[in-house]
């Protein structure tokens, strides 16, 4: 599954789509590429580069593809998924600097029913493991009716 392209597996639009690109998914993991640019939405041009912490973002968007590439593989839809939150996201760098091609990975631990899963994560810079986190998203079945409760 890698013929899909970024805006065909998530509900995000530019400019908040942090990814630059879908690099593959299968049943049990994706994998992400982001380009650290200066037209990246959250570059900072003071630290040359995009502040460690949008790493998560980059993990979440990439849980995302995955959750796309599944759906558009089944014949259903693409369904928003929200964030929860991540146990020991700890950067080895403070900056994701210019120049740098982020791959970014996510593999499904724990996917109840319910809609709740976990996905361990990780970012490398080349062979160099920058940061592995698990993180906690939550995908409901009918979107309009769980904002309302």
């Amino acid at each position: 599954m890698s013929h899909y392209s970024l805006e065909q597996l998530i509900s995000h639009r530019p400019p908040m789509i942090l990814l630059s690109r879908f690099v593959a998914a299968d049943t049990t993991s994706a994998c992400c590429e982001v380009d650290i640019v200066s037209s990246s939405l959250l570059f900072q041009p003071e630290l040359q580069g995009v502040p460690a912490y949008a790493g998560l973002e980059y993990m979440a968007q990439t849980i995302a593809c995955y959750a796309g590439a599944q759906a558009l593989a089944n014949g259903a839809d693409v369904k928003i998924g929200f964030l929860l939150g991540s146990r020991k996201y700890e950067p080895s760098v403070p900056v994701f600097s210019y120049g740098w091609t982020l791959r970014v990975t996510a593999e499904k631990v724990v996917m109840e029913e319910s809609g709740l899963s976990v996905f361990a994560c990780q970012i490398f810079h080349q062979d160099q493991l920058l940061v592995q986190a698990n993180i906690n998203v939550f995908q409901p079945d009918n979107v309009s009716e769980w904002l309302k409760e």
